[in-house]
């Protein structure tokens, strides 16, 4: 197991909402907090290579976390955006970090890289037997090009580069957002809205009938420090909880756990996404020890706490 209390460790993305939860999980495994440094995207772009040649001057370990990433809005309307701001970002930062020797390289991907048409539970090794959903492809491609980038480094240079695919992420200090916002702050914010303004419906894009699944943000800062310590080979891993629930099912249980009793309006003319999303787990088990602990309704019970206490 790696030791990380002498390590110095680079967190991009270390101030998001999933950043603050690894670095929380990397002090508790051992880490230095004096030795984690935190990237800010206002003062340091990394769509520019010599800011990410700066950033990993005297590193140790880089937990490339940083994303321009959202909801399916977001990716219908800013694919190019989405596709060139997550290539440079994460490619050059691969270069730099072998350039300047860095032991290790910890790639955080997207469930967003599998086929639109993937056998569920999606298994790593299907993970080039298709293209993406339309939606969601340039954002994934980008992110999934890091994986060939990682693979061909090591197997060149020897580089120690791993690559995680989480499922879609929630939990506290999520992104509420409703231009750039996932499925469940979206959800939530729109239903305490409603409640807010007396409203007895709420309209949802969709027909409810896609599938997906969803891991707690401790649960993935979790499985990230995991595989930080004890993986080094060159497969992709997904990480995940393998429960799978529908997009209606999903409405439905948030509705009840707010006490919103009004009618569900499903826009069938907007888009459904990805028909099914369901990880299969056994390899981030069998590798490395990693299963998720916090059971979803739990889940989402303490993410709608936390937006009541903090609506935006």
């Amino acid at each position: 197991m790696l030791d990380l209390s002498n390590k110095r460790i680079l967190v991009t993305g270390g101030a998001g909402f999933l950043g603050k939860q690894v670095i929380k999980q990397l002090i508790q495994t051992g880490a230095n907090l004096d030795k984690i440094t935190v990237p800010r995207s206002s003062e340091c772009d990394l769509r520019q290579l010599d800011n990410c040649q700066q950033a990993v001057l005297e590193q140790d370990i880089i937990i490339h976390l940083a994303a321009h990433v959202g909801g399916i809005g977001l990716n219908r309307e800013k694919p190019a955006e989405l596709f060139y701001d997550n290539l440079m970002m994460g490619t050059q930062l691969i270069h730099a970090a072998y350039q300047a020797g860095v032991a290790k390289f910890v790639c955080v991907g997207t469930i967003c890289a599998y086929p639109n048409f993937t056998p569920v539970p999606f298994k790593e090794d299907d993970l080039w037997n298709g293209y993406p959903e339309e939606t969601n492809a340039p954002y994934g491609i980008a992110k999934k090009a890091l994986l060939v980038q990682l693979q061909s480094y090591r197997q060149q240079y020897g580089f120690n580069g791993i690559y995680l695919l989480p499922v879609n992420l929630y939990g506290p200090e999520d992104n509420f957002d409703p231009r750039s916002s996932h499925v469940i702050p979206a959800l939530i914010r729109k239903v305490y809205e409603a409640q807010q303004r007396g409203d007895k419906q709420i309209p949802v894009w969709g027909d409810g009938s896609p599938t997906r699944e969803f891991l707690y943000s401790t649960d993935a800062a979790r499985g990230i420090v995991i595989a930080t310590q004890l993986y080094n080979d060159s497969e992709p891993i997904n990480l995940g909880t393998n429960y799978e629930i529908s997009i209606r099912n999903l409405v439905e249980l948030i509705c009840e756990l707010m006490e919103f009793e009004g009618e569900i309006i499903w826009e069938t003319d907007k888009p459904n996404g990805q028909p099914r999303r369901c990880l299969d787990t056994t390899r981030a088990k069998e590798y490395f020890g990693f299963t998720a602990q916090i059971e979803f309704k739990q889940g989402l019970k303490n993410t709608i706490d936390w937006y009541r206490k903090n609506p935006s």
